[in-house]
């Protein structure tokens, strides 16, 4: 089980000094992954949980990190791709790819904020199809000498981008979603799947194994997927990733009975590190104390 922390890309401890501190510590600790999320806009009158009010950029926070590590993997989990080319989300991405030594995983969802989908002038209609051809344009971005892709919703001409990504193949690409339809496309398209904030852990089980049933059924190896679980710690009323030190890790050795491969501690939707009015000096000492508590190297 490979073990991974959330940067501070949310709320009032997201500043430079504290996610240098977090990526240092985190790799220090010999944690695998550092992961970042997408809040791009907020309307005024929505109704949105406080954490999501103040969210840095994923990339560019990817991007800080990556200066201040050498050997932590990178992920965004995830990216809403209606709201950005392929092509420049491909030139993005590979950039930060060479610039880290290999090191970034990417996190590709379709959005929920209807406000987000005004903001960007994207559209929320096809939303399979749109995700199966962003896919397969990043891939011939990422792979082929000379890329093109001609599709009902993207078109690429012919034409090279460069330099590719450090990671032979290009960048790994996990997909979110958690109705049934998107969860058997992780497995017939993607690298792997990663589950998203809300999900119900106690039947990660069944969405893993729609996952898998999706990579047979495209002839692809299921044994090869990654199964990434966002763990939001401490979560109020729920069963899985709460209690003592030593409840969470059994947790996490019961996610990995069910399929998971990996698991990352995200603070980012604990009101008490990430809400808009917390002490950002509490919510860093906490969050390390977190840290700390729960390094990898414990985990049997």
């Amino acid at each position: 089980m490979r073990i991974g922390f959330g940067l501070p890309v949310s709320g009032t401890w997201a500043t430079p000094e504290r996610v240098a501190r977090i990526a240092e510590a985190a790799e220090q600790r010999q944690y695998d992954s550092l992961w970042s999320f997408q809040r791009l806009f907020v309307g005024a009158e929505q109704d949105v949980d406080p954490v999501y009010r103040s969210v840095l950029d994923p990339l560019v926070a990817l991007a800080f990190a990556a200066a201040r590590t050498e050997r932590i993997r990178l992920g965004v989990a995830v990216v809403n791709l209606p709201f950005v080319s392929p092509a420049y989300l491909a030139k993005q991405v590979g950039s930060l790819d060479v610039l880290s030594g290999g090191r970034v995983d990417l996190g590709l969802g379709t959005g929920w904020s209807e406000a987000e989908f005004v903001a960007t002038g994207a559209s929320g209609q096809r939303r399979a199809a749109r995700t199966r051809e962003f896919v397969a344009v990043l891939r011939t971005l990422w792979r082929d000498e000379v890329s093109a892709f001609d599709g009902e919703l993207y078109t690429l001409p012919p034409g090279r981008m460069a330099p590719r990504p450090a990671q032979e193949g290009g960048v790994p690409i996990l997909l979110g979603g958690s109705v049934p339809a998107a969860l058997r496309r992780a497995g017939e398209i993607a690298d792997g799947w990663v589950s998203r904030s809300a999900h119900d852990l106690t039947r990660i089980g069944r969405d893993v194994e729609l996952v898998r049933a999706g990579a047979e059924a495209a002839g692809r190896d299921p044994d090869a997927l990654r199964i990434v679980c966002r763990g939001v710690l401490f979560r109020p009323g729920g069963e899985m990733l709460t209690g003592s030190w030593e409840k969470i890790r059994e947790d996490v050795a019961w996610l990995g009975t069910q399929g998971v491969t990996e698991v990352f501690y995200d603070l980012n939707f604990d009101p008490t590190i990430a809400g808009p009015d917390v002490d950002p000096d509490a919510a860093e000492e906490r969050a390390l104390d977190i840290l700390h508590n729960l390094d990898p190297r414990g985990l049997s």
